[in-house]
Parts: C-alpha cells; structure tokens; sequence
C-alpha cells in the first residue's frame, strides 16, 4: 500500500515558523498520515526543535529535507551541507534526507568518491530531487547526473516531484519515463499558471496530467502531499486530502 507523507511546508511557511513543525507533525498524524517531510529551511528551534519533532511524530515515517544544494554553484561539492542534512536527519530519527543537486555538473564528478565515502558514515539514505532551477530541475541534468553517479558505482534514489518539472519548461511525462528506475519518493504537486507564473495547487486543480505521471512511476513508492493545505477546518482540509490520495493509488494498476 502507498504510504502517504505531507510535506510539512504545505501548510505555509508563515504558519509553520510560528507554531513550529512538532504541532504540524501533531496535525498530520491526527488526520490520518503516514508519515511527514520536515523542512530544515522552516526550522526555527535547532536541535530542540528536531528533538520536538521527533517526540510528536510518534510512529509517522519521516524525511528530512535539506533546502541546501548537494554541489555549490562552482560545481564543488558542500559536503558541510551533506553533513549538516545527515545530522539533522539522525536527529529527527528520519532515515531518509532530500537534497537537490545544485550547481552539479559533468566536471564534478570527481567528488563522487567523497559523497561515497561520506555517505557511508551515515545510515541515512540520499534521494535527489528535481528542484525548479536550471541546473538542478531539468530532465537533462538529472539524466546526466544519474548516469554519471551509476558509472561510478554510486546508485542514488530520486525524489521525482511531479509539478517542479514544469517550472523549466519540461514534460513531467517524459521525466517519468526517463527516470523512474531512480525513484524512491515521490513529491504530489499539482500546477497552474498564473499571472506569467507557475503556482502549486492541489492536484484535483492541476492542470497538469497528473494521474498519467503517477502511473507511470514505480507503484508502492511513497507519497507526499506538496501543495498548499488551507482553510478554516485544517484538520479536514488535510485530512481530505490524504483520502484522495489514497483514492488515487488504490486505483492506479
């Protein structure tokens, strides 16, 4: 069965900060969630408050998102940042951390035998995901990466977020055909465009062919609601939104 996660950041950043994510993960388990993403970009209480986090999500899954590149922009790889996201996760107890390749390219792969070796220092497993940026949220970079990180021995997961895509002008289709062997988590945002933009939006407003993307990814991977999660009634809206989810991975083949 497909676990379903939300994404801490769903509920607004504003909202967040100010009650703090131990009283979201309190939400989220209330309304029937598998398992939360906490966001460190959102976090305001350092290790107090991953310790509080932890304490609150009982037995929810848990991710840790890191909202740092896993490569500077020189192309250099931050293992400082690697190592922070690791600590953090082994904090919350998350056995699972999300990063995006940032300034990656073909030349840095010469850092790949440090990301191994740091890697194996931690039980926490990487995933990469496909942010909204040119160098680290295009079909290309990620292809290229992958296939650069396999032929040196290192087999990454990937976080395949279905509404980022469209942020750089790609068909989240075309990833998902590309790409599926590498996925491991998947990020369920919906799109519209909007005023010149693109704005995330619960998947029944998407306008994107979201349930075509999510058959084509590998079945049994988990979910994680990434779109805002408003109203007067939080608990319900949330809750809502986890059936629908479920609706939806029961009745995918």
């Amino acid at each position: 069965m497909t676990a379903i996660l939300i994404s801490l950041s769903s509920f607004g950043a504003a909202e967040v900060r100010r009650h703090g994510q131990a009283w979201f993960a309190r939400l989220a388990a209330d309304a029937g969630a598998d398992g939360i993403e906490v966001r460190g970009e959102l976090l305001v209480g350092g290790d107090r408050e991953l310790a509080a986090i932890a304490d609150a999500a009982g037995p929810l899954q848990r991710v840790y998102s890191s909202a740092d590149g896993l490569w500077r922009a020189d192309g250099t790889l931050d293992a400082d940042a690697l190592d922070r996201a690791a600590a953090a996760a082994t904090r919350l107890g998350a056995p699972r951390m999300k990063m995006s390749i940032g300034g990656w390219s073909h030349a840095s792969t010469a850092s790949f035998d440090t990301l191994r070796d740091r890697l194996t220092t931690t039980n926490v497993e990487l995933v990469i995901e496909n942010d909204q940026t040119s160098t680290a949220g295009t079909l290309t970079a990620l292809e290229r990466f992958f296939a650069d990180a396999a032929g040196h021995g290192l087999g990454l997961g990937m976080t395949f977020d279905i509404g980022n895509w469209h942020w750089q002008g790609e068909c989240p289709l075309q990833a998902a055909a590309s790409l599926a062997a590498h996925v491991r988590y998947v990020h369920c945002k919906g799109v519209q465009r909007q005023a010149q933009r693109w704005v995330a939006v619960p998947l029944a407003d998407s306008a994107a062919p979201w349930r075509a993307v999510l058959r084509a990814l590998p079945a049994a991977m988990p979910w994680a609601i990434e779109y805002p999660l408003v109203g007067d009634d939080l608990l319900e809206v949330t809750r809502t939104q986890i059936d629908l989810l479920r609706r939806v991975a029961r009745s995918l083949p």
